[in-house]
């Protein structure tokens, strides 16, 4: 089930609340059982589930409630925040300062994007008028270099690597130093990847990580591994302090929910999610907004950062910025 179908079923279940003409125990059990069907099917853990229905559940007293138009409110609000809960970690992710280098060092499996993510992200800091830097320590895997460097070429990114030097930890070395001496203000690391988990691989991170001195170290994963990310999250986390998660392949595919989900059960905080194959594909996750969006409630806040980034270039007259103050005000 892609993310739209579970969105789908989830409003389906709220809809059906709106026409009810009697909000009993019996109605409320029978759609917290479609949105747990809905959730399963999207590969979201059981015991996450169940968690979701019990607190629903115990948040819902309808006895204590007297108006129908009461007992809707109060079961949607406490559908709606439960789910938002279900893919909140609650915890907060690392915040980069302007006017000076921020190290950032990609860590991932092989095959989650790691690469192609790290280019996004530079775009992404770079429309915003950070200078921006990539280094690619990623020696195992062979064309990662050329991969990178043709990325950063397209972007114009400056970019550090080598054909010749085997050893990644002396690269991420050289070449964060490199750009720390010409006062890049986002540094970003690549590193290799495995197609799994394993000791050889977290014990070149740990080197990179000590020399390298990284204010972030993001995890990068692979959406379509579902609930089973879980362990993933957790065992990165542990190995190298990981700070930050972004979501890859989030876009169409069966397993997004589980994904979002067991990630956040690990209190990693999710920062982005890549939604396609272009550099602009990368999409801030606010919790809130993702599951508004997911219930077509619409998304102000994203907009809002939309606004912000289209007229970032072109705000010398003043007129954009008021458009923006004025828009988030509903004037």
């Amino acid at each position: 089930m892609v993310l739209q179908e579970l969105g789908a079923k989830l409003t389906d279940a709220l809809k059906k609340l709106h026409t009810a003409a009697v909000v009993d125990e019996a109605f409320l059990d029978t759609m917290i059982q479609e949105i747990s069907r809905a959730l399963l099917e999207a590969d979201v853990n059981i015991k996450i589930v169940m968690d979701l229905r019990n607190k629903i559940k115990s948040r819902v007293n309808l006895e204590e409630i007297s108006q129908a138009a009461n007992k809707k409110r109060a079961v949607q609000k406490s559908v709606v925040e439960e789910l938002v809960k279900l893919v909140d970690p609650e915890a907060q992710p690392y915040k980069m300062r302007k006017g000076r280098p921020n190290v950032v060092m990609f860590v991932g499996l092989q095959g989650s994007g790691k690469t192609t993510t790290i280019a996004k992200y530079a775009n992404h800091y770079a429309r915003k008028g950070w200078k921006c830097a990539m280094v690619c320590a990623d020696t195992f895997r062979a064309g990662a270099f050329d991969q990178l460097k043709q990325n950063a070429t397209k972007l114009r990114v400056p970019f550090f690597g080598s054909y010749t030097e085997a050893d990644p930890v002396r690269i991420a070395m050289d070449g964060t130093d490199q750009f720390r001496r010409e006062n890049y203000e986002l540094i970003i690391v690549d590193t290799s990847g495995r197609h799994k988990q394993e000791e050889a691989l977290f014990e070149e991170m740990r080197e990179i990580r000590s020399v390298v001195d990284p204010d972030l170290i993001v995890f990068v994963m692979d959406a379509t591994q579902g609930q089973a990310v879980f362990e993933q999250a957790q065992g990165f986390k542990e190995a190298v302090e990981v700070g930050a998660v972004i979501i890859t392949k989030l876009d169409g595919h069966a397993k997004g929910g589980g994904a979002l989900s067991a990630v956040a059960a690990t209190s990693s905080p999710i920062t982005f999610l890549g939604t396609g194959e272009h550099f602009d594909d990368l999409d801030t996750f606010h919790p809130q907004s993702f599951i508004s969006r997911l219930l077509g409630m619409g998304d102000m806040r994203g907009l809002m950062e939309e606004i912000k980034d289209s007229v970032i270039n072109t705000d010398r007259d003043g007129r954009p910025p008021a458009m923006i103050e004025h828009f988030s005000k509903g004037i």
